[in-house]
């Protein structure tokens, strides 16, 4: 069984088996989906290890399905290839340079494809959270004698947890270079 899945999230069946064909057969599996709303619930289902989407898909767009992937914390550690023949439509949404995900613009060559997963899997995990929505009712916290004040106005509690998250979250982007040191193993040895 395979230990990795590649969930390709796209309603041209021609780029779905161009995808099969370059991505050589190894220790992975590869999961389809035709549209954005079957590719969200293979995203709960699967849970990949990376994720090749179509920007341009009916019924649930690329575009909403990456806007879901960058609201849960734990989509967004999933290294992501965007995919698309219309870049211009891509970029009115997101601006270049594209620095949390790989962009693939059709048709591509099985280098450029390689060279795509390669820049997500490094990517993978540094995007920054989305900022909360504020409302205008909520009260600033009331600081104790025992919560210091430091720089920028967070108790030393706040930065000490920032500092375990950031630790964690260090943890897991070590582990995915593991994993993209292992996939990137198993695609040399098969385009040898």
């Amino acid at each position: 069984m395979a230990s990795h899945k590649i969930l390709v999230i796209d309603d041209s069946k021609v780029i779905r088996m161009r995808l099969r064909e370059m991505l050589p057969p190894g220790n992975f599996e590869i999961v389809e989906a035709t549209d954005g709303e079957e590719g969200l619930k293979q995203i709960r289902l699967a849970r990949p290890n990376l994720i090749m989407l179509d920007f341009l898909l009916p019924k649930v767009s690329g575009w909403e399905v990456y806007q879901h992937i960058q609201k849960n914390p734990e989509l967004r550690k999933i290294p992501l290839v965007l995919m698309s023949g219309r870049k211009e439509e891509v970029t009115e949404k997101i601006p270049e340079p594209f620095q949390y995900f790989a962009f693939i613009e059709k048709p591509f060559e099985k280098k450029q494809l390689i060279d795509a997963i390669k820049f997500a899997m490094g990517q993978a995990g540094k995007a920054p959270a989305p900022p909360e929505p504020r409302t205008t009712d909520v009260k600033p916290p009331q600081v104790t004698g025992s919560q210091t004040q430091a720089a920028g106005g967070a108790s030393n509690q706040e930065i000490a947890q920032m500092r375990a998250d950031m630790k964690k979250m260090q943890a897991e982007i070590d582990a995915l270079k593991k994993q993209l040191a292992q996939v990137v193993t198993v695609i040399k040895q098969k385009l040898k």
